[in-house]
């Protein structure tokens, strides 16, 4: 079994190609524009430059591929760059009306090296690392959409060490946060069982008639481990699969696994997985240091679209209908793609994913 838990995919479904017709209004954002011909110049850049098409794709999961005669795009792609512009326009807004935010020279470059690090990190994160550099994407971008880029990437930095739930990533506040969080940063023993799905019930009935997780995987388990009692291993913070064992063990008892499974796959077939953790040993910071980092930069993120979601509620969004319609998903207020194609050129958006600042503290 090489993974205890699965991974996460995002699937994102095909869509008609569209263009953006040379008479629509572009996008607004309490008065202030983006036109169509600034939408189409930039959507145009994407769809044509690879390098910036691989790291802006990386960012936000969308196609950007240009579509008949090379001057349309998939209109998921132009709606959900719309809906990047729109977001950078109400942040940038936000943070220089409300919060005053004029950044200087030395600030927009700080923002610049800090946007250039998420379209690296992103770039590298796809199962085809991007070719070329995150400088050389951004040199790809028309002189107006980089400027903007760069300037949203400031506004949403500057945001985000404004809310009064974030916490600054220094190493200080670092290890205050973990000395007050010291058990989620445990390293973790783990014993596990492959069990087959019509067997589950056998199996949460046998551990409630008192069997052990060690018995209960011999008997249950067709992962090899089931053999030696399902010790699988310890995972300790600076462990690639930390995350997944410590997610599946949050709630779950010492030498006990749980009543409800993981679902995966083992030798091509479907599969209930019980991950059980039999031992917690406390790991010192300078061991947990990159997960406490990791969890600080979550919690800002999540802080930070909490925030973004309020900015865009009370933002007045106008989005020409051939781009997109303004409204309100489960996840919050967004652009979403037309239903119908419409004709002409092409489309819209912003990079800034606010909330994701620099990843280095001091």
């Amino acid at each position: 079994m090489r993974r205890l838990v699965a991974l996460l995919v995002i699937a994102l479904l095909g869509a008609t190609l569209y263009g953006l017709s040379n008479y629509s209004s572009g996008i607004s954002v309490n008065g202030s524009t983006v036109s169509s011909a600034t939408l189409r110049n930039e959507l145009a850049a994407i769809s044509s430059n690879a390098t910036l098409d691989c790291y802006v794709t990386a960012l936000n999961a969308a196609s950007f591929a240009p579509g008949a005669g090379g001057a349309s795009v998939n209109a998921s792609g132009a709606a959900a760059w719309a809906n990047l512009r729109v977001e950078g326009l109400a942040i940038d807004q936000f943070a220089k009306n409300s919060l005053k935010f004029h950044p200087d020279a030395a600030t927009l470059a700080k923002a610049q090296t800090t946007l250039e690090s998420e379209l690296s990190d992103a770039g590298a994160s796809q199962s085809t690392p991007c070719n070329g550099t995150s400088t050389q994407a951004l040199a790809e971008m028309p002189a107006e959409m980089r400027n903007f880029e760069i300037a949203s990437q400031a506004a949403s930095l500057d945001l985000v060490t404004k809310l009064n739930t974030t916490v600054p990533l220094t190493l200080a506040s670092m290890k205050q946060y973990y000395s007050t969080h010291t058990a989620n940063y445990d390293t973790i023993c783990v014993s596990v069982a492959v069990v087959d799905p019509t067997e589950v019930t056998t199996f949460n009935e046998a551990q409630s008639a008192g069997m052990s997780v060690a018995a209960l995987a011999k008997k249950f388990s067709a992962d090899p481990s089931g053999a030696k009692g399902g010790a699988y291993g310890c995972f300790g913070p600076s462990s690639s699969s930390y995350a997944g064992v410590r997610t599946a063990t949050l709630s779950t008892p010492l030498n006990t696994f749980p009543t409800t499974p993981e679902q995966t796959t083992y030798n091509n077939a479907q599969a209930a997985l019980f991950v059980a953790p039999t031992k917690r040993t406390p790991t010192p910071f300078a061991q947990a240091e990159n997960a406490v980092l990791s969890d600080l930069e979550n919690a800002n993120a999540t802080a930070a679209n909490l925030q973004k979601e309020v900015i865009l509620r009370n933002s007045n969004v106008a989005v020409d209908p051939s781009v997109g319609s303004w409204g309100v998903a489960s996840t919050g207020h967004q652009v979403f793609a037309p239903a119908t194609p419409s004709s002409g050129v092409v489309g819209s958006s912003t990079i800034t994913a606010l909330g994701v600042g620099a990843s280095t503290y001091k």
